[in-house]
C-alpha cells in the first residue's frame, strides 16, 4: 500500500491526457460552482438571480430584416428593451411535452439524471471529497447519486466515504445522508405544482465496503437521518401484481422519497462486469502505473456479503451483476438467481461487448427492469461516457461523472432540462414495444444561426477584437456508435477594426452576425440531440471553446427564431445568448 500511496504522492491530478482526444469533448471542472447544470437546471435557476439577456443592436436590426418583429417594436437605435421584443427573449427554445414527465408509468420506462461518485469534486484518485457536492447536485437537478461506503478504521461505528484505494479524502457517511435529507427538504420546501419544480424520488446507489458491522451501522444511520424520507418497504400491499413478479412499481407511486439501490450479490460475476481496457486515459506514464496499482488492489479486495438488515433497504433496486446472459437472452427475460427487482449494474466496456449485435433484445429487457451503465474505471480525470448509445437501448441510469462540463453532461442536461429529473422513454423502449428506436425515415435538419450578443472573451483575452468567433455544432445520434459525429461549423466572424462602425452591419467580435445555414441528414430517431459550441478561430493556438449550449431535437422549437442562453464550460450560465431557428423535415422533401 505504501508504494501505492508514493505512486500517487507524486503525480500532477490535472495531468494533459491523451492527445488524440477530442479537444470539443472536453469542459472545465465545476468544482464550488453552485450553479453547475447537467440535470435540468434551466427550470430550476431563480428569476432573481438570472442575469436579463441583452439584444445588440446588430441582431436587431437582423430580426427586423427576418420579419420576426417591427423596427419600431425592435428600438433599433436605442438599447431599450421593448415588450415585444422581451417577448421574443423570453420565448422558450424548447417544448418539453407534458407527457414525458408524467409520472404514472413503470420506473423502468424513464430515464433518470444522474452521477457517479457524487462525493469527488475533481479528479477519481485525487480529488477531494465533500458533502456539499450532493447539495450542488441535487441542486441541478440529479435525482440518482453515487456514496461509495468503507469501514472507518478510526470509528466503527461512522462509516466513511471516499474511494479506496486512492488518495481521494474521505467524508463521513453520515454527513452525506445529512445533505440528501436537506436536499429533500428543500425541495418540499420550495416545491411547485409546475413542470420542472416537482420533488421528485432520489435515488440512491450505494456501493458498499463495508464489513456486517459497517453494513448495520449504514442502515442504521440511513434510518436515523433519513427517517420517513427513506423508502424502507414496498408501497404496495403484498399479495399485488408487483409483489407477485409482475409490473414493476409506478414512478408516481415513489412520491419524493429516498429510494437506495443496494447490491446482490450473485455466486458468479460474468463477463459483462469485466473493464476490457488495460490503460489509464492519461498518457502520463507515472499516472498510468499508479492506476494499475490501483487496479490491482481493487481486484483483491474480498467481496462483502450484503447483511439482511441493509439488503432490506433496497427494495425497488436490487443491483447485480450477472452471471450468465440470462438476463437479456431468455424469453421471458428472467436473470438466473437473480432478485426480484434486479438492477442491472454494468460498466460502459462490459456493455459496449454486447452491442450492438444484442442491442435489442437489451432494449427489450431494460424496458421492464433497472439498468445503470457507469463509466470505465480508465476514466480517472473524471472523462465520460458517452450516454446518447446507452439512452438508445434503455438503460436508465447513465451514471456521469459531474466533476467537469463536458460534453456528456451538456447532452445530459438537454435531455432533463425544463423537467424533474426523470423522463419517459420513448414508446419503442417502453413496455410492447418493439426495442428498435429508429425509424427509418431520413429527416434533414437545418439550423439557421443568426448571431449572438455578449459572447464571453476566451481565457487571457482582453481585446475583443482579437476574438474571430465562429459556430461548431455536433449531431448525436443513439445510432453512432463508434462513427465520428458529423460536425457543421460556421464561417468565423471578423470585426473590421473601425470604431465607429461598431453598430449596425459591423458589430464587435462580441456581438456577432453570422446568417448562416447548417444542414444534416439523419436516421429519424427521438434521442438525437445537437451540440453547439461558440468558438474562436485562433491562428496561434487550439480555437478555445467560449460558450456551449446543447438541445434535444425533439424538444426543439421549429421555425420560429429564438434565443438560447448560453453556458460556461464549468456549466455555468453565463448573460450571453445565441439566435437560432430550426427546421427539421422529411429528408425526401428537400429538392
Amino acid at each position: 500500500m505504501s508504494s501505492l500511496m508514493s505512486s500517487f504522492a507524486e503525480l500532477n491530478p490535472f495531468s494533459k491526457g491523451n492527445p488524440k482526444d477530442d479537444a470539443e469533448d472536453q469542459g472545465e471542472t465545476t468544482q464550488n460552482n453552485a450553479s453547475i447544470a447537467g440535470g435540468g437546471h434551466a427550470a430550476r435557476a431563480s428569476d432573481i438571480t438570472k442575469t436579463k439577456l441583452r439584444v445588440s443592436q446588430s441582431l436587431k436590426s437582423f430580426l427586423v430584416s427576418q420579419d420576426a418583429i417591427s423596427k419600431r417594436n425592435a428600438a433599433v437605435d436605442s438599447d431599450h428593451m421593448t415588450p415585444a421584443l422581451q417577448a421574443l427573449v423570453d420565448r422558450a427554445h424548447i417544448e418539453v411535452p407534458a407527457e414525458l414527465t408524467d409520472r404514472s408509468r413503470p420506473l423502468p420506462e424513464y430515464f433518470v439524471s444522474s452521477t457517479h461518485n457524487t462525493y469527488l469534486m475533481a479528479h477519481q484518485l485525487f480529488g477531494t471529497s465533500s458533502a456539499g457536492a450532493y447539495d450542488t447536485v441535487l441542486k441541478a437537478g440529479a435525482r440518482c447519486v453515487e456514496i461509495d461506503a468503507w469501514d472507518n478504521e478510526k470509528d466503527e461505528n461512522e462509516p466513511k466515504v471516499t474511494h479506496g484505494y486512492t488518495l481521494v479524502s474521505h467524508i463521513p457517511f453520515r454527513s452525506v445522508c445529512e445533505a440528501i435529507r436537506d436536499g429533500v427538504d428543500r425541495e418540499a420546501a420550495e416545491a411547485k405544482d409546475v413542470q420542472g419544480f416537482r420533488p421528485a424520488p432520489i435515488m440512491v446507489s450505494l456501493e458498499n465496503h463495508c464489513n456486517a458491522k459497517g453494513q448495520l451501522r449504514l442502515a442504521q444511520i440511513m434510518e436515523e437521518v433519513w427517517g420517513n424520507r427513506l423508502l424502507s418497504k414496498g408501497v404496495r400491499e403484498e399479495g399485488k401484481e408487483e409483489q407477485a413478479g409482475g409490473e414493476h412499481v409506478l414512478l408516481s407511486e415513489l412520491g419524493s422519497k429516498i429510494v437506495v439501490i443496494v447490491e446482490h450479490h450473485l455466486k458468479t460475476l460474468c463477463e459483462v462486469e469485466k473493464d476490457i481496457d488495460e490503460h489509464s486515459e492519461s498518457g502520463d506514464e507515472e499516472e498510468q502505473l499508479a492506476f494499475r496499482a490501483y487496479q490491482e488492489k481493487k481486484k483483491t479486495a474480498p467481496a462483502n456479503i450484503i447483511i439482511p438488515e441493509l439488503a432490506k433497504i433496497g427494495v425497488y433496486a436490487q443491483s447485480v451483476k450477472p452471471s450468465d446472459d440470462s438476463w437479456y437472452s431468455t424469453n421471458p427475460q428472467v436473470l438466473a438467481n437473480g432478485p426480484h427487482h434486479h438492477l442491472i449494474n454494468v460498466s460502459e466496456s462490459g456493455l459496449l461487448t454486447h452491442l450492438p449485435k444484442q442491442a435489442q433484445k437489451i432494449s427489450e429487457h431494460n424496458a421492464h427492469h433497472l439498468m445503470r451503465v457507469f463509466p470505465k474505471g480508465t476514466r480517472i480525470s473524471s472523462k465520460n461516457l458517452k450516454p446518447v448509445p446507452f439512452w438508445g437501448i434503455g438503460a436508465q441510469i447513465c451514471a456521469l461523472n459531474w466533476q467537469t462540463f463536458g460534453a456528456s453532461l451538456q447532452i445530459n442536461e438537454a435531455l432533463f432540462s425544463s423537467t424533474d429529473g426523470y423522463v419517459l422513454k420513448p414508446r419503442a423502449l417502453r413496455a410492447g414495444g418493439s426495442g428498435i428506436l429508429s425509424t427509418g425515415i431520413r429527416k434533414r435538419l437545418t439550423l439557421h444561426i443568426g448571431g449572438a450578443t455578449d459572447l464571453p472573451l476566451p481565457k487571457n483575452r482582453k481585446e475583443d477584437d482579437e476574438m474571430k468567433p465562429y459556430v461548431s455544432c455536433i449531431l448525436s445520434h443513439p445510432d453512432n456508435l463508434a462513427a465520428e459525429p458529423p460536425k457543421r461549423k460556421t464561417a468565423p466572424y471578423k470585426h473590421h477594426n473601425l470604431g465607429f462602425m461598431h453598430r449596425g452591419h459591423n458589430p464587435p467580435s462580441t456581438d456577432p452576425v453570422w446568417d448562416e445555414k447548417l444542414d444534416w441528414e439523419y436516421d429519424d430517431n427521438e434521442l438525437v440531440f445537437l451540440r453547439i459550441l461558440v468558438k474562436s478561430d485562433d491562428s496561434f493556438a487550439a480555437n478555445p471553446i467560449v460558450a456551449v449550449t446543447a438541445v434535444r431535437l425533439s424538444y426543439a422549437v421549429q421555425n420560429t427564431w429564438t434565443f438560447i442562453r448560453l453556458l460556461d464550460l464549468q456549466g455555468a450560465e453565463t448573460k450571453s445568448s445565441l439566435l437560432l431557428k430550426f427546421e427539421i423535415t422529411d429528408a425526401k422533401a428537400v429538392a
